[in-house]
């Protein structure tokens, strides 16, 4: 199981991204404290609170994923 922050400033992103996941094979969910959202489905992510850092999590070795995840990766400073 891998495990990351992500963040999104827009609809738009947010679009772009679960758009970029449903082409891999593998399931990916959004966890806050409250839910756990499929991160496939555009309306169970813009149900969650995007205001701050989501925890995606998805179980694959699959290397082109975090290529497509990496540009919405959220890196505390």
């Amino acid at each position: 199981m891998h495990q990351t922050e992500v963040r999104f400033c827009t609809v738009e992103q947010i679009q772009s991204f679960v758009n970029a996941i449903n082409h891999f094979e593998t399931d990916f969910h959004f966890c806050s404290e409250k839910q756990v959202v499929n991160a496939k489905s555009i309306l169970g992510v813009c149900s969650m609170d995007f205001s701050k850092p989501l925890c995606l999590q998805y179980d694959s070795d699959d290397q082109r994923i975090q290529s497509v995840i990496g540009s919405y990766q959220f890196h505390r400073g």
